[in-house]
């Protein structure tokens, strides 16, 4: 099973991944994550004086565009290959931002499913220049606007879903 968790930044895709690695055993990796490890924190080190690739990844939201740039350019010849270098490696892919990523992968069929979180009851949508996916992309949409009881909830349902469809077993 491959997944995408997406959605607006902060709006809880990392914790629901967690939820999915500890109840579920599936492995994840944000596009973040990977590419400061990758490639961002060496592009960007000497122009914010990062100490190390933590930094860089910490400081990450206030540098939103800058970061959709660069994975942009790591794509530039192949729109999927940031998600196929994850998806190698981990169940789970989140954050990916850019709509022409998302149908290069779902053109491929690298993932099986899309999984949109949201929080807007409490939070703004991220920028277009960004982050341009919409809502209607993926194939699933699980609520964050509650507790985090309420978020682990949601996921279970949405598991439970997938299992009696037969979509998953686990």
């Amino acid at each position: 099973m491959k997944l995408l968790v997406i959605g607006h930044g902060r709006h809880g895709k990392d914790t629901v991944c967690e939820i999915l690695q500890e109840k579920y055993d599936l492995s994840f990796e944000s596009s973040s994550r990977f590419c400061s490890k990758h490639f961002i924190f060496d592009l960007l080190k000497d122009k914010y004086n990062y100490k190390d690739e933590y930094d860089c990844y910490n400081d990450r939201f206030n540098h939103r565009t800058e970061w959709y740039n660069a994975i942009r350019e790591y794509n530039k010849d192949d729109d999927s290959r940031l998600g196929r270098e994850i998806l190698k490696r981990y169940n789970i892919y989140s954050g990916l931002r850019n709509k022409n990523e998302f149908f290069a992968l779902k053109k491929n069929k690298v993932f099986d499913y899309a999984i949109w979180v949201d929080r807007c009851n409490y939070l703004p949508f991220e920028s277009i220049e960004s982050m341009n996916l919409e809502q209607w992309m993926a194939d699933f949409v699980i609520d964050n606007n509650g507790s985090l009881d309420d978020l682990k909830s949601n996921v279970n349902k949405l598991m439970d879903q997938l299992k009696s469809t037969r979509h998953l077993i686990y």
